[in-house]
């Protein structure tokens, strides 16, 4: 007769406790928002521009909103883009051209319908010369004489970025068309995964190469190379890197996605706020994540740059993750990529833009998880913006394509 009313006692006990909780409430999360997937596994690159997603997982952020994460260094683009096409990373660290690649099967990429519900971060990305260029190219005009004497040699210059429909083959290809040059006739243009770029340049395998942090700074700290623009002088706050999903994937785990998006909110207003950064370099530092002393990822994410020519300065534009409406997957970002994959020839005719930006830059799941964390959601989209060269109007890509002379244009 006590065991019986000892578990009345404590069955009531539990009933009343569970009574003043909200109707739903099931553990660390609500069982109505529980993720329907919660094991994920993200896919990074070792660039500093990894971090969000390297704090959200350390700090707990995805765990507290019901994600059981696991984050794995790959050796190169490919390898994120082939594991998350396969289901084997949900999630991953990406170059903002890529999903569209992928969406439209461009450039040796198989059909799959790829997405970007989150921009990780804006600027910090740089274009290094080799050492011999010092003190003869500040400029692309500075550089085309060089590109044009290897040409008629027989011998052209050689440049290298990651991934042809990524960041930094744009960035690389729109710094040496400003110059006069053609990154498809006049150079050598090759694809060098991040971590290999100061090797490759070390052993005299290209001239010049663009790249994510910490990378450019590792070529100054080795004496190999100099800075000779960084990409937020070309275009200030700039789209850099994405969180991209499957489109599948999307569509069957809705409530996953959500989940990840508001634990790379919490980790990108973390890494915002500047005394955070010291412990973030020195995580993401790790041979896990990039393998790179925390000094070399520090300067450069504290705005400090030194371009190895004797320049120092404070960079305001530096690498953010959080403010200014960082991580709003904007139209405008999807408009200006596809319009350079017109000028270069990567795609044979003027594509259905609004078509293909829509499915891509999911707008819609953003603002779904901003608005269930009461963050306010920013609106700017589609608008013109400001580059090195003039303005870019989203709302006719077309135009801005064909308005350069310097293209690979097909029709």
């Amino acid at each position: 007769m006590e065991k019986t009313s000892h578990t009345l006692s404590r069955r009531s006990a539990l009933q009343t406790l569970l009574a003043g909780l909200p109707a739903g409430w099931a553990g660390a999360a609500y069982a109505s928002d529980a993720p329907e997937s919660p094991n994920m596994r993200f896919g990074i690159i070792a660039l500093t521009d990894n971090a969000p997603i390297v704090m959200a997982h350390e700090l707990g952020f995805f765990k507290k909103f019901g994600i059981n994460s696991i984050v794995a260094k790959e050796a190169s683009w490919a390898v994120i883009r082939d594991k998350l096409s396969l289901g084997e990373n949900h999630g991953t660290h990406m170059l903002i051209g890529m999903p569209f690649a992928s969406t439209m099967g461009l450039l040796g990429s198989p059909v799959k319908p790829m997405v970007i519900p989150w921009m990780l971060n804006r600027n910090g990305q740089a274009i290094t010369l080799a050492n011999k260029f010092k003190g003869q190219v500040k400029t692309a005009r500075d550089m085309k004489p060089f590109a044009d004497k290897a040409k008629a040699a027989g011998t052209p210059l050689t440049f290298a970025m990651t991934f042809p429909p990524g960041t930094h083959a744009m960035w690389i290809r729109y710094w040496l068309a400003s110059g006069g040059i053609n990154p498809d006739k006049d150079i050598n243009l090759i694809t060098i995964p991040p971590p290999q770029m100061v090797a490759n340049m070390k052993i005299g395998k290209m001239d010049g190469f663009c790249v994510g942090e910490p990378w450019n700074l590792r070529a100054i700290a080795d004496n190999i190379g100099y800075t000779v623009t960084t990409t937020q002088k070309m275009w200030p706050d700039h789209p850099e890197k994405v969180c991209a999903f499957t489109e599948e994937f999307v569509s069957k785990n809705p409530k996953t996605v959500k989940a990840a998006l508001k634990a790379l909110h919490l980790a990108s207003e973390h890494l915002d706020k500047m005394e955070n950064r010291p412990s973030a370099a020195e995580v993401i530092s790790r041979p896990t994540y990039i393998n790179c002393p925390k000094e070399i990822i520090l300067d450069r994410l504290q705005g400090r740059y030194d371009y190895g020519t004797g320049v120092k300065e404070q960079d305001p534009n530096y690498m953010i993750f959080s403010q200014r409406g960082c991580n709003f997957p904007s139209r405008t970002f999807g408009a200006w990529w596809l319009s350079q994959f017109r000028r270069w020839g990567m795609v044979k005719s003027a594509p259905n833009y609004m078509q293909v930006i829509e499915r891509v830059m999911r707008v819609d799941v953003y603002t779904e998880a901003m608005k269930e964390m009461g963050v306010k959601v920013a609106s700017s989209d589609m608008q013109p913006v400001k580059l090195a060269d003039g303005v870019f109007d989203p709302k006719d890509p077309e135009r801005y394509a064909r308005s350069f002379p310097v293209n690979s244009l097909n029709a």
